[in-house]
């Protein structure tokens, strides 16, 4: 008897297996995404310090007495800063536009890839995810030297006389629109590709025996079927757009303005760490918008198959 019980226990005490499934995720997005959130959530609160780390605690424990104190000048000042809220716009405005390049240029070569011979979808699938196996950094250095003065770019379009002098490309937002949407691009195909191919072709064939064009079949029935796929890429390429801060610092000049390169200079130029975490809190607040969005147009799309 004193066994049976011990086993009941332990049973009571060991998770199930559905428990470990659903536990695994819960714990990883814990550790990876709610605790380094919520480090960043307390730093926003503290202020600045000469010390190691350079800010204040939030909260004090003297005398049997809790005290928490909660610095909100930071997310004021953010507020009140033109520059600041130049960055944010910045940010979007460069995130919004570079998404909808993606998506111009990326749709077409999904549509072709998928369209494409079986055993040739998986070589162009291939080349498309080769160059993104290259560290960023070395791929943006390449475009420095593709698009300055004295590059690659300038030395061609003066050999075929359509120029007579260097055009000023490095150092302007075209250069980095150029870095964005090329680092950045494999990553709206990918998606668009998975979805295209999936599509019933049967359909395609039916509205033209309906006496349908092809453009009207294309856009009444191939566009509306890719909507998933559209705002996966588009959600791929925005989100980390916003933050992005390799390519506006290496290709951007004096006018490019973003939120990552304001963090970067307030994390280790000004070591003012709660302005930088409330700038980084309020960066994620904005993204959770297009989050929750993809995550609504997924449930939809579940619900529809059940």
């Amino acid at each position: 008897m004193n066994m049976k019980k011990l086993k009941r226990r332990l049973l009571r005490i060991v998770p199930s297996g559905k428990q470990v499934v659903i536990g695994i995720p819960f714990l990883w997005l814990f550790l990876f995404f709610a605790l380094p959130f919520f480090i960043v959530l307390k730093i926003s609160f503290a202020e600045a310090d000469v010390a190691i780390p350079p800010y204040t605690e939030i909260y004090t424990f003297i005398e049997q007495k809790l005290q928490l104190v909660l610095n909100l000048a930071n997310y004021a000042m953010l507020g009140d800063d033109e520059l600041y809220i130049a960055a944010y716009l910045g940010s979007l405005k460069m995130a919004f536009f570079s998404t909808l390049l993606c998506l111009l240029i990326g749709y077409p070569m999904a549509y072709a890839i998928a369209s494409a011979r079986k055993e040739m979808q998986t070589v162009l699938v291939l080349l498309i995810m080769m160059p993104t196996w290259t560290a960023i950094l070395i791929r943006v250095y390449a475009w420095m030297g593709i698009l300055s003065n004295n590059g690659l770019l300038n030395g061609f379009l003066m050999s075929i006389g359509l120029i007579s002098e260097p055009l000023q490309i490095l150092n302007t937002n075209i250069a980095v629109y150029i870095g964005v949407v090329y680092s950045y691009l494999p990553f709206m195909i990918l998606p668009l590709y998975a979805n295209l191919v999936k599509h019933d072709q049967s359909l395609l064939e039916a509205a033209s025996d309906l006496g349908s064009s092809t453009f009207n079949s294309f856009w009444k029935i191939t566009v509306p079927l890719s909507k998933n796929g559209i705002i996966a890429g588009c959600m791929l390429v925005f989100i980390p757009v916003v933050g992005e801060f390799v390519i506006p610092e290496l290709l951007g000049g004096p006018e490019t303005l973003m939120i990552g390169k304001v963090l970067w200079q307030e994390f280790f130029n000004n070591r003012d760490w709660p302005v930088a975490s409330a700038l980084a809190v309020v960066m994620l607040a904005i993204l959770i918008v297009p989050i929750i969005l993809f995550n609504r147009s997924q449930a939809k799309e579940m619900e529809g198959k059940i």
